[in-house]
């Protein structure tokens, strides 16, 4: 069949869908608006390609979710030690954690109860002892019972959110190793996670370089560099991997380097691969594990120079053990050299001495010209300058 393809065939085509009601006689106009909306929709979900097993949108959504929820329990863990710290202000230096802070709070109520509560389920035994002294002591003012209620309202609200946090993370982990086994593997499945909501989604990473997914979150730092010509940021997000929080401050540049091409690697089996199994991340790290090691034990890789020292070292060591073998009268302290090769010595660096003299002067004598020429030059420019803005002045 010869198919032809022209504005003619064109205009056909805008002729039957103008013409689209008419020709379907049978069908109902109703009919007709549902059948768009169903190719519509058919066409829609095609385009999303819409799998169960890799819905990487949970992902994007569960880290937005738990960083939102860091964000707040530290607001409020903040709010409830500054308002319980009017009345026992020693407890907040001797609990640092904030959940068992709004559990003791919640369980204790009053100073004057520390005592009589046994907190044996939320603190160790030497802390809790610290914390009854400490209340005994205290020089905290005294509080209502309507706003104990009200911050044991706050402690509810903090224990409650501490709780959905582990449960969102304990997801947020088992998605990502469905997903992303791979990459969870090798950087973590937070860091992961960030990377995946950083670029949008998992085939969007897989479409990244190395290069961009080591620096994918320092996009402002990136191009600030660039405008001021200053050296640009050696990492972004993946800087929180435990891979380059173990390498030292001089290699943590190479190692993130290694671990964002091993990165970029593993999200591609992940998102174009058939397979389920972590084993291009868990080797991936591996490598990286054993190059860290290498940079750590031997200072990191040796310049040509050091090496190029090393050799002339080996070589002169060498020779000095060849020498010692065979007698040599050049090397004898008692043999003395005759006064004819005494006086030629000294006249060959007497020569020497006046010719760098020389060499030194002629240098001065043409710095100190082009000096000249230079200032003199900038002279005139400033002149002819003066001389313009005088003639627009006058004008």
């Amino acid at each position: 069949m010869k198919v032809l393809s022209d504005s003619t065939t064109l205009d056909l085509y805008r002729g039957i869908r103008n013409q689209l009601d008419s020709l379907l006689s049978g069908l109902s106009k109703s009919d007709l608006n549902a059948m768009v909306l169903g190719l519509s929709h058919s066409l829609s979900r095609y385009k999303l390609k819409f799998s169960p097993d890799k819905v990487d949108t949970m992902i994007v959504q569960a880290i937005a979710l738990l960083d939102d929820l860091d964000k707040e329990l530290n607001t409020y863990s903040m709010r409830v030690k500054e308002w319980y710290g009017w009345h026992f202000p020693e407890m907040t230096r001797l609990i640092i954690d904030n959940l068992a802070y709004s559990k003791v709070v919640k369980k204790m109520g009053f100073r004057a109860d520390c005592s009589t509560t046994d907190l044996s389920d939320i603190l160790p035994e030497e802390l809790e002892q610290e914390l009854k002294e400490a209340s005994e002591i205290s020089m905290g003012t005294e509080i209502a019972d309507e706003d104990l209620e009200n911050i044991h309202a706050l402690c509810d609200q903090i224990i409650s959110i501490t709780e959905y946090r582990t449960q969102l993370y304990e997801y947020l982990k088992n998605r990502m190793n469905a997903i992303a086994p791979n990459l969870t593997a090798l950087v973590g499945d937070l860091v992961g996670a960030r990377l995946i909501a950083h670029a949008g989604s998992l085939m969007t990473l897989a479409k990244h370089p190395a290069s961009t997914i080591q620096i994918l979150g320092a996009e402002k730092a990136l191009f600030r560099a660039l405008k001021t010509k200053h050296d640009t940021p050696k990492y972004g997000l993946i800087y929180h991997a435990s891979l380059i929080g173990q390498a030292g401050p001089k290699h943590k540049g190479k190692i993130a380097r290694i671990v964002a091409t091993k990165a970029s690697l593993s999200v591609r089996v992940d998102a174009l691969g058939d397979t389920d199994t972590p084993d291009v991340g868990i080797a991936g790290r591996a490598k990286v594990e054993s190059r860290l090691r290498v940079l750590e034990g031997h200072g990191g890789k040796s310049s040509g120079a050091d090496r190029k020292a090393a050799g002339n070292a080996k070589g002169q060591k060498k020779h000095e053990f060849v020498a010692s073998s065979s007698y040599n009268t050049s090397t004898d302290a008692t043999v003395k050299a005759s006064a004819p090769e005494k006086k030629r010595k000294a006249e060959s660096d007497d020569e020497s001495d006046k010719k760098s003299k020389k060499e030194k002067k002629e240098k001065k004598d043409k710095k100190d010209k082009k000096e000249v020429v230079e200032e003199k030059k900038e002279k005139k420019e400033k002149k002819e300058k003066k001389e313009k803005k005088d003639k627009k002045e006058k004008k």
